[in-house]
């Protein structure tokens, strides 16, 4: 395999798609030296095949708002490969989704659902609508037109849907509610769901809960302990919500938050009731963060920055692609933080990984730091099936489990001769390889 080469076709045939073009060669580079061990790949041209998505359906999504004005959207679902289960990804409504961001989600799903060893393939899908500033009456309407056009496309053993941005537990209600009744089936088609109807225990806190006992895997393994350690966080919506419990419960002191307005420094942590407020912030839909530091005087809002510049033990991304810069890793690694994980998908830049990886520091990839979440899913989807409701401490110690084998095939896959762990390697090449034998025992599909 020649990644130039691989890069240059993939930059031909999807142009102007930075994200998706970023996502497929941090890949590539990670396992061109084992692909190249390998000529039945380069024979049934595995790569080749691998990164285009076997399915992009796009459609419309026309609605009608409070005001009677029509609306249109777009809406999108990339089912990227189905080698090792039926697709599985999330939803993302969001203003800023296109094609190019969802492709590198179902593109980095496939190796992270291949990492949870449960039978999912990968997928993501959305639509440039935003449910800020909408009412619930709109919502709703906009999410049963755009189940109206997806579910010919979803199905509990063809494509299973989640949440993701700007899809929570009322949006996953009237997605289904829509496709039930179109479909006159009640059946496990997407994750998320309410408890009432179907969902699984721990699956709100899942994507922090597991990044957390990732990063304590990572940090035992190099002889730290979490207890004391201070934390930066991103975000404070559900994956930063489920990350800074954890965290608390584990004995970090998590001291920041962030928003599109800025971030949150809190040196007295941000813990206890804290933790509740952030529902609440979440929850008034002004997707900001300021207001904490006028409930909390103790901490201080920094507008228009990031929390990267602050002196901590960890950093976690829990909050967007490609909010951790160059810059950002300058001062994280001038300030000798110990650990760096991606909670967010792609949080970090091309150019800050690698300044974190040539500087052999502890930092972990969101494929393989996040995938708690869609391994919930995953029990969520065998509940389903099974017609099972699972206590709070099965789900918990089955996602811990997940986790820590993810941890260990990146040790296993990404350990140097010199010791040092490059789990960007580690995960990439892991999931890699599950979906490789399985595309080539099943043919040229």
């Amino acid at each position: 395999m020649n990644v130039s080469e691989i890069m240059r076709q993939v930059e031909t045939k999807h142009p102007g798609e930075p994200e998706f073009h970023q996502a497929v060669r941090e890949v590539l580079v990670s396992i061109e030296e084992v692909y190249n061990r390998h000529p039945e790949f380069e024979r049934a041209k595995i790569i080749e095949r691998m990164v285009e998505p076997e399915r992009v359906i796009m459609f419309r999504v026309p609605w009608v708002d409070d005001h009677g004005e029509v609306q249109v959207n777009i809406g999108y679902r990339v089912q990227f490969n189905s080698a090792i289960g039926p697709y599985k990804g999330g939803l993302r409504f969001h203003a800023s989704v296109n094609l190019s961001i969802l492709k590198f989600l179902g593109f980095e799903q496939m190796f992270k659902n291949a990492l949870t060893t449960l039978p999912m393939g990968g997928s993501k899908g959305g639509s440039d609508f935003s449910p800020r500033g909408k009412s619930d009456a709109e919502i709703m309407r906009f999410c049963q037109a755009f189940m109206a056009e997806l579910y010919r496309y979803v199905g509990p053993d063809e494509d299973v849907p989640a949440g993701d941005i700007g899809v929570g537990t009322r949006e996953i209600g009237y997605l289904f509610g829509m496709y039930k009744k179109l479909t006159h089936q009640f059946n496990g088609m997407i994750t998320g769901k309410g408890m009432e109807w179907g969902g699984s225990r721990v699956r709100p806190e899942a994507t922090g809960y597991g990044a957390l006992y990732f990063v304590n895997q990572m940090l035992e393994t190099h002889g730290i302990d979490i207890k004391g350690k201070t934390i930066a966080v991103s975000g404070f919506g559900n994956v930063a919500w489920g990350a800074i419990k954890k965290a608390t419960e584990l004995g970090g002191k998590v001291v920041t938050i962030s928003g599109p307005d800025g971030y949150i420094y809190d040196p007295t942590g941000v813990s206890g009731e804290k933790i509740d407020y952030l529902l609440e912030l979440r929850e008034s839909g002004n997707d900001v963060c300021a207001p904490y530091a006028d409930v909390y005087p103790e901490a201080t809002f920094f507008a228009g920055k990031r929390p990267w510049e602050q002196k901590v033990d960890i950093a976690l991304t829990c909050a967007t692609q490609n909010e951790l810069n160059g810059e950002d890793a300058d001062k994280l690694l001038a300030n000798k933080t110990l650990c760096i994980g991606e909670v967010s998908n792609m949080g970090c830049t091309a150019e800050a990984v690698d300044k974190f990886i040539a500087a052999k520091a502890l930092f972990a990839p969101g494929k393989a730091v996040n995938a708690g979440g869609v391994a919930t899913s995953g029990l969520e989807m065998t509940q389903n099936s099974e017609r099972l409701s699972w206590s709070s401490e099965e789900v918990d110690a089955k996602l811990k489990e997940i986790m820590h084998g993810i941890h260990a095939a990146c040790v296993e896959h990404g350990r140097g001769a010199d010791g040092y762990v490059n789990y960007v390697k580690g995960a990439n090449i892991a999931g890699f390889m599950k979906v490789a034998h399985a595309m080539l025992a099943q043919g040229i599909v």
